[in-house]
């Protein structure tokens, strides 16, 4: 299915009834689910619900990505962006670089991504190319991450960002950069355009 056409009922519906229906491969000792494409807090704390009322008590630790109020760790949902910027940086050391002179393009950007735009941007990265599914922006002067950060949360997507211009998501992967960081769908980067890859850094 699609959730982007489903109401939050359906949803709710749809993910209570798909947990009720894997109770057995989940839990504590066992498989913990965490949010992904698609997912987000609420997603886990329905699955933690619905989860909880089949064992008859209250078990916060069988999803990661819940609520604060609901047991969730602080920096969780920044945790894997911050990862990418953490990788990095440690790359960058290895080739004697610094931030604010490392142009950085990112494809994909929803959770991990722009949460990794916004920390690297935060350091002095210059950020200079965006995509999601829908499109993408450049800007070789580098892009302003709060402004289109403020835009994704309006447009649900990078697309139509008036900062720089508009480039196809795919084609954002074979521009000039220091850093390129594929942080949405796998299989992105295939014999197909690995040789037209100008990065010197894949995070």
């Amino acid at each position: 299915c699609d959730p982007s056409k489903l109401s939050q009922g359906e949803l709710e519906r749809i993910t209570r009834r798909y947990t009720a229906e894997i109770l057995d491969y989940i839990g504590p000792e066992r498989d913990v689910p965490a949010p992904d494409m698609n997912t987000n807090e609420q997603t886990m704390a329905w699955i933690m619900d619905t989860y909880s009322m089949h064992i008859r008590h209250t078990t916060t630790a069988v999803v990661t990505g819940k609520p604060l109020d609901l047991g969730g760790s602080q920096g969780r949902r920044e945790a894997t962006g911050r990862g990418c910027m953490i990788a990095t940086d440690q790359a960058l050391k290895r080739f004697g670089r610094k931030p604010e002179e490392t142009r950085v393009i990112i494809q994909g950007f929803g959770n991990v991504g722009g949460q990794a735009g916004r920390l690297m941007h935060e350091v002095g990265y210059k950020i200079i190319g965006a995509a999601d599914m829908f499109g993408g922006v450049f800007n070789a002067r580098g892009l302003d991450i709060p402004a289109l950060l403020s835009h994704m949360t309006n447009t649900k997507t990078v697309q139509g960002f008036p900062g720089g211009e508009s480039i196809d998501s795919l084609e954002i992967l074979e521009q000039d950069c220091d850093v390129l960081l594929p942080a949405a769908t796998e299989s992105v980067i295939t014999s197909r355009n690995a040789h037209r890859i100008k990065a010197r850094i894949l995070t």
